[in-house]
């Protein structure tokens, strides 16, 4: 299972919780029906937004991306996110991405133009579902430049690019350079599980054109399709009506709601609704969620365990609610409505107790 992990240049938001809350979810469903799964999570401190938030810090950007790594550690620990089996950083994979460009250059799915290194990305958006203007804008909220003259088509994407002045840079066979986005974590994903994935997990937000690029290049090296067997993209968070976001000013800190209110009644609040559905935070939803963590907690000690039989059809319903496209709120309203054995299930699954 690869999750896309944080670039750190902010500590976390709601947006950011939400996605890795719920793949710790899928993680700890799976390992509950006995199922070992192998978590990476990836860490993306090469970054023209980190380097440029470092900048107005007055800080070195490696030293600024560990605090604030250290600060995200912090909130997925109080938020019972569990440690992935491998968290790659970019900068420590900048020769694997070296190595994917030198792959795709000979295969010819991608060309050299000077120092820079692009991949052919014609197609790219109609394999996501996508029109070419719908796609181009997408893109372009991400940074990339449809007006490259460097570029042979506007939905080429750099591999390897050549680094602005003041920028980090590393050397590589084209020269001195910095790898591309989408090619970062292909190299990471690549280089950790191999050329497939059970399972890839992300923000909804990037499933085009970070997914979608990412997946391409690592089918094109490897020739193993899909890349991914299964996608989880996590629905947005807004607030204030607009998704959350540095950019948009809107952001709510995990570290900000945690000094008002339970760790377990957060991660409740994010998981009490379908995984995929984008939802707009309310504070007084928190208070909502407080209220319903104690009842279940209630359930759990008090509910009618006593005939066996019963007891083990209401956790049966529990998991079976959990297999059904993590189906967390019947889940949740089976366990509050009979307690026992199928409250104290939820809560343990779910990470909430």
């Amino acid at each position: 299972m690869y999750v896309c992990g944080i670039t750190p240049y902010d500590t976390t938001h709601l947006g950011h919780a939400a996605t890795f809350v719920w793949a710790d979810v899928a993680a700890r469903v799976l390992r509950h029906l006995g199922v070992e799964v192998e978590v990476c999570r990836n860490v993306t401190d090469v970054d023209d937004v980190l380097d440029a938030a470092a900048a107005r810090a007055g800080a070195r950007s490696d030293s600024f991306a560990a605090v604030q790594q250290f600060r995200f550690d912090r909130d997925m620990t109080s938020l019972r996110v569990r440690r992935p089996s491998h968290e790659p950083r970019a900068h420590m994979h900048v020769a694997q991405v070296v190595t994917l460009a030198a792959a795709l250059l000979e295969s010819g799915a991608a060309y050299r133009r000077g120092g820079a290194v692009y991949f052919r990305g014609a197609g790219v958006s109609q394999r996501a579902g996508l029109g070419p203007t719908q796609a181009r804008e997408l893109a372009v909220e991400f940074g990339h430049r449809i007006d490259d003259a460097h570029a042979e088509h506007p939905d080429d994407v750099p591999v390897w690019r050549v680094a602005e002045p003041g920028e980090a840079a590393w050397p590589s066979p084209w020269g001195d350079g910095r790898p591309g986005w989408h090619a970062e974590c292909a190299a990471m994903a690549l280089t950790t599980l191999g050329p497939a994935l059970d399972l890839h997990a992300g923000g909804a937000d990037l499933r085009f054109p970070h997914h979608a690029y990412e997946s391409a290049m690592a089918e094109a090296v490897t020739g193993v399709r899909p890349f991914a067997r299964a996608w989880m993209h996590v629905g947005t968070v807004r607030s204030g009506g607009a998704k959350m976001a540095k950019s948009t000013g809107n952001l709510v800190l995990v570290s900000d709601v945690l000094a008002t209110h339970p760790a377990a009644a957060l991660r409740l609040l994010i998981v009490d609704r379908p995984w995929a559905q984008p939802w707009d935070f309310e504070p007084t939803a928190l208070d909502g969620a407080t209220a319903r963590l104690e009842r279940l907690y209630a359930a759990a000690a008090h509910g009618a365990g006593d005939a066996r039989s019963a007891a083990g059809a209401s956790s049966a319903a529990v998991t079976a609610a959990l297999l059904d496209n993590l189906d967390v709120p019947t889940a949740l309203s089976v366990a509050e409505e009979e307690g026992g054995p199928a409250a104290r299930r939820v809560l343990s699954v779910l990470g909430l107790a």
